[in-house]
């Protein structure tokens, strides 16, 4: 009898707890592609530095404005969108030399550790994905801002987000030795998202 009770009161939490709405302080945000962007650079030649961008950046955050570690970030870029300035060089970028965009079209991260450093810094450590390896790698956030309103009526703030990894732990290896030793393109990648985000409205419950 003791155990048949207890189950009813187990049963009866879970169904509380499913019933309860969603935490307030809990929100979703959208990244809008057409106000953000991937921008990275890397050295030439060991001389100078080229610079480029991926301009379509998709993804959701979801924010706990109570505890902003228990927020969490996921972000998609389409690596076709690659522009250097130079059509030949982003070509050449697209090939199988480089990002393979044939095999793998996109990146993406996914974030597992959110720490806050001060008001409006923060590290988060998640997996990035490029040409189809996985890394760990921790981006330098600062954000997010305040929100405002658009003419629109939309909610919206934004972040900003840097990191520097090494391209050939990603497997993107090809490369051409100068007469002087050196090498054509450089290891190092700094990379930099600049995201805006709109507030999804909140889901509706059932009946």
């Amino acid at each position: 009898m003791g155990n048949y009770l207890s189950r009813i009161v187990v049963t009866a939490g879970l169904a509380a707890v499913l019933w309860l709405p969603a935490s307030a302080a809990t929100s979703e945000w959208r990244i809008d592609p057409q106000h953000s962007s991937a921008q990275f650079s890397v050295r030439h030649m060991a001389i100078s530095t080229v610079r480029g961008a991926f301009s379509k950046v998709i993804g959701t955050i979801v924010l706990d404005e109570n505890d902003v570690t228990k927020s969490t970030v996921d972000v998609t870029i389409d690596v076709s969108t690659v522009d250097t300035r130079e059509p030949a060089r982003d070509n050449d970028l697209r090939s199988d030399k480089f990002f393979d965009v044939a095999r793998f079209p996109t990146m993406t991260f996914k974030s597992k550790k959110v720490a806050q450093l001060a008001p409006g810094k923060l590290k988060v450590t998640g997996d990035l994905t490029i040409r189809g390896t996985t890394k760990e790698v921790v981006l330098d956030v600062e954000g997010p801002t305040a929100p405002v309103k658009d003419p629109w009526g939309n909610q919206r703030a934004a972040a900003s987000a840097s990191t520097k990894i090494n391209r050939q732990d990603f497997g993107v290896k090809w490369n051409a030795t100068l007469d002087n030793g050196g090498v054509v393109v450089g290891d190092d990648v700094n990379i930099t998202i600049d995201a805006e985000m709109i507030k999804q409205a909140p889901a509706k419950s059932g009946n």
